[in-house]
């Protein structure tokens, strides 16, 4: 057995880079936090200011709704045609990238922003997914 590789025979792993030290990267949180000092996305967004956490949160919960508007909406599930199919796909592939985008945010482990997504999903399938249940139980009558 070879007793010169790092980390056995009781010697210690290397230790990361200081430059990594020096970038101001700091440790992510792994558990919920509540906090207006959040990254949410971005680094350094937000930022330590309450104005700037407050409109973080107005944004990712208006993504939120658009995200429960493009689920729920009938403008794009009419008209079957070639072009409306290549419309319905973009629109999927969008509100597929938004729906991941939230739950990076989400990922961020800040409770304001796990609040303001499911308030916003809950939101938004109040004003439009409600209609749709309703006008489909209706047809099925």
């Amino acid at each position: 057995m070879d007793h010169d590789m790092p980390g056995m025979g009781g010697m210690s792993p290397p230790s990361p880079p200081q430059d990594h030290m020096m970038m101001g990267m700091g440790l992510t949180h792994m558990t919920f936090f509540w906090s207006k000092n959040a990254e949410i996305l971005f680094s350094g967004w937000p930022g330590t200011r309450t104005g700037m956490y407050v409109l973080a949160l107005i944004i990712v919960f208006v993504i939120s709704l658009f995200v429960e508007w493009l689920s729920n909406s009938n403008y794009f599930k009419d008209n079957m045609s070639n072009y409306n199919g290549l419309v319905k796909t973009f629109v999927h592939g969008l509100k597929i990238a938004l729906a991941y985008l939230l739950m990076l945010a989400v990922m961020s482990f800040n409770v304001g922003v796990f609040i303001v997504v499911v308030a916003g999903h809950t939101f938004g399938y109040f004003l439009f997914g409600r209609r749709n249940n309703s006008e489909n139980n209706a047809c099925q009558a």
